[in-house]
């Protein structure tokens, strides 16, 4: 691309004094790691491609199905039918928007096994996740490299938003020291989502990334709360709490040493578990349809295997990940991986 053109396409954002020439020169220098493509990754990865930030990585486990649309905005029926992975169908999309910025989809679930090379060699983290285990990943990989980190999170029509900047500001885990256990925190599967609220708070969140880029981020970052139902905004200064953060202040990673095991999960929005087997559970799929097609129905494509017997569809990856939907827990999910799949 000329840089006549580049000059055209940034125009309006160039004129901003918070950006000018050389902001931009350092958002086109950038590279950002995006967790998640589904409502609030979405709207991140779009604004940072258009902003011209240069160099995305997109990480997401799922694919794209037709509940997607009402708030994943990368997405569209035809992604829908031909059930491609999330990051495959935001990259090309994307490629559509600006192809002069670098887009690496990457087709897996941020785990201890593999999140510091996931998220190493980028500028910047940004959090398009939606449950607790995967930020405090993130927040133990970032702190323990010291990269920043923008976290967001949504549910209902209220949503929350902060920049972390290990060394500088209190952690993640300075928040919120211990992982809510299962079921007491609202969910999109019991409270719903608005799309309005998603897009509010992806926006905060790209906001805050192009001030981590540009070199202006906030000394002290706080946390924004935006209820855009009840005309809600609240801005909370973050303060460390009494005693020692495990993470920032005892230089422990929990979450990133924990030992990989056999992992099940409840999809928050997706009514399904995800299966993650143990040690490297990588999965030959023409062989495993060969073996399906006796017993259901199978579409296979490059990236997924998907498989119906009702009332169960499994949808495998090459890395021996399966989403299983049809289940009513975690105990019955395991046992339609192993009577399908394999032990």
């Amino acid at each position: 691309m000329t840089m006549q053109t580049l000059s055209d396409r940034y125009a309006r954002q160039v004129l901003l004094p918070q950006i000018g020439p050389q902001g931009q020169e350092r958002l086109r220098a950038a590279s950002v790691a995006v967790v998640g493509c589904g409502a609030l990754g979405t709207v991140i990865a779009d604004g940072l491609a258009r902003a011209g930030v240069g160099s995305l990585r997109l990480i997401d486990r799922d694919v794209v199905e037709l509940h997607n649309l009402q708030r994943q905005v990368l997405f569209d029926e035809e992604d829908v039918a031909a059930s491609l992975p999330k990051a495959v169908a935001a990259a090309r999309k994307l490629a559509r928007i600006n192809s002069d910025v670098r887009v690496e989809p990457v087709v897996a679930d941020l785990s201890p096994r593999n999140a510091e090379h996931l998220l190493g060699g980028v500028d910047l983290v940004v959090d398009g996740t939606d449950n607790f285990e995967t930020r405090y990943l993130i927040n133990d990989v970032c702190v323990k490299h010291r990269q920043p980190w923008v976290h967001g999170a949504v549910v209902s029509t209220y949503g929350v938003t902060t920049t972390i900047l290990p060394g500088r500001t209190p952690c993640y885990r300075c928040i919120l020291l211990r992982k809510p256990a299962p079921g007491t925190t609202p969910t999109c599967d019991t409270a719903g989502v608005l799309g309005a609220a998603v897009n509010i708070i992806a926006s905060l969140e790209v906001v805050q990334a192009i001030k981590v880029l540009t070199g202006q981020v906030d000394p002290a970052p706080p946390l924004m709360f935006v209820d855009v139902w009840a005309n809600q905004w609240e801005m909370v200064p973050i303060r460390k709490g009494d005693g020692r953060c495990p993470t920032c202040d005892e230089g422990r990673f929990d979450f990133l040493t924990a030992r990989e095991t056999g992992r099940v999960v409840a999809l928050c929005g997706e009514g399904a578990f995800q299966i993650t087997p143990s040690g490297d559970g990588r999965i030959p799929l023409d062989r495993l349809a060969d073996r399906l097609r006796r017993v259901g129905d199978v579409f296979q494509n490059e990236y997924l295997l998907r498989f119906r017997a009702a009332p169960y569809e499994v949808t495998v990856f090459a890395d021996g990940r399966a989403l299983v939907k049809g289940a009513a827990d975690e105990t019955e999910a395991k046992g339609v991986y192993a009577k399908y799949v394999g032990a």
